[in-house]
């Protein structure tokens, strides 16, 4: 089989964590098995989506170093939906439905006050053509159903295993507004046959849909594509990511500085039997993930957890991959990237903590370490240096003075650099130089 996936959001807002969890697992899916990834704007919804919303999700997915191998619009494709409508209607499994909105309520209420399902009664069924003129001439305007068979839609999913959705406790779903506007699942179906998806990689809210979907498939003459429902990724608070909510977006982790490699792990591997460790790319992840390693349980995000990886892919990256960004920072030097790498959490910090080798230093001294820093300071060899200088140096105090561990050191570690953290010494004095030492010393 060439395998074929999709990942499709809607352009109404920024993508977050949360939807970049399926545009992932669908890339690694299709380079796992030599597919093809489609990337399907789904804006039929004209109200809410833009064009700057669509543009965002693919600089997003840009960023986190997703190129699709197609795009398409679904606001392009209204013909082959149109067609698809003029099917189902010919062969009687879409039907028009003339209830208000404040109907319909009166109806499930109802329902619900003699114990029964608020399902739809199918009443429209039953309307006459005179009926239907009559609605039409009231002003009223159809929205179409699909005619459910009410059977059980079994199906084996990739992450969950043998499904069984039972449509008959289902509404008839409305796949067209009043407004001839098409919801979500019309357009879904069709481009899903039209594009030849063979695998349908999305989160275990949409399980219950998957029955009906199943059935459009069988109505337009397709077998349905075989269905992956992996657990959905939660917020540390354990709410589900939401645009609507304001959850942060992946623009905003771009903007704050964290690693796209590093956000791309947290947002696939949590939840799944694989470790949120460092790796070396995309592919490396596509190469190791498997669909049966996602979890049947909750994964939730955890902020320090991605600080803690973001740190580590940065205390790993070489001085080669840092080079160009650095520059664009207005630094350079190997041996200052080698030594203040350790200290980063996001990229953008190198810009304080290269201050300690290139200054401005405000010097920490303590009345009571004056003498002791006085006397550093006339010890500290001549040049030239190397990286024995640390350990001569701190021995010949240590004689001197009998002090040793942190009486001995952070003295030293706050007048050279004015911080109690930092970089190892060691090497951080051969990068200042006997002057600038001398200077932070006095």
């Amino acid at each position: 089989m060439n395998v074929t996936v999709r990942w499709a959001p809607s352009p109404t807002g920024r993508i977050h964590l949360g939807n970049a969890r399926p545009a992932l697992l669908n890339y690694f899916f299709a380079r796992r098995h030599g597919g093809r990834y489609v990337l399907r704007m789904d804006d039929t919804d004209l109200a809410r989506s833009t064009r700057a919303f669509a543009d965002g999700i693919e600089e997003d997915l840009a960023w986190l170093g997703v190129v699709p191998d197609l795009l398409v619009r679904q606001s392009e494709r209204t013909d082959l939906y149109d067609a698809a409508r003029d099917r189902l209607i010919a062969s009687g499994r879409l039907y028009p439905c003339y209830e208000t909105e404040e109907e319909l309520d009166r109806k499930r209420a109802r329902a619900r006050l003699l114990g029964k399902p608020p399902i739809y009664d199918r009443a429209a069924l039953d309307l006459t053509a005179e009926d239907k003129t009559r609605l039409e001439a009231e002003g009223r305007r159809p929205h179409w159903r699909f005619r459910l068979d009410g059977l059980a839609v079994q199906f084996d999913d990739l992450i969950k295993g043998k499904q069984t959705v039972n449509t008959n406790a289902m509404s008839d779903p409305v796949l067209i507004r009043a407004d001839g506007s098409y919801l979500y699942t019309l357009p879904s179906v069709v481009d899903d046959i039209e594009l030849g998806i063979t695998h349908v990689i999305r989160g275990e809210d949409h399980v219950s849909n998957t029955g009906t979907q199943v059935e459009i498939f069988e109505a337009l003459g397709s077998a349905a594509p075989i269905f992956g429902h992996h657990n959905l990724l939660a917020d540390a608070q354990g709410q589900g990511f939401s645009k609507r909510l304001g959850s942060q977006s992946i623009a905003d982790f771009r903007h704050d500085g964290y690693e796209p490699l590093a956000v791309a792990i947290v947002a696939t591997l949590t939840g799944t039997s694989l470790s949120v460790e460092p790796y070396e790319s995309l592919e490396a992840i596509a190469e190791k993930l498997d669909l049966s390693m996602i979890s049947h349980g909750a994964a939730r995000f955890d902020p320090a957890e991605l600080n803690g990886l973001n740190a580590r892919l940065l205390h790993n990256m070489s001085y080669e991959q840092a080079a160009p960004r650095l520059s664009a920072l207005g630094l350079e030097g190997e041996a200052t990237w080698l030594l203040l790498r350790e200290n980063l959490v996001k990229f953008p910090d190198i810009v304080e903590w290269s201050k300690l080798v290139t200054g401005p230093v405000e010097p920490v001294i303590a009345a009571e370490d004056r003498e002791f820093l006085a006397l550093a300071r006339a010890l500290l060899p001549p040049e030239p240096w190397d990286d024995t200088i640390w350990s001569q140096w701190t021995e010949a105090l240590k004689a001197a003075t009998g002090r040793k561990g942190k009486a001995l050191y952070l003295p030293l570690r706050l007048a050279l650099t004015g911080r109690h953290d930092g970089p190892e010494l060691r090497s951080l004095l051969v990068l200042l130089g006997r002057k600038v030492c001398l200077d932070r010393l006095s």
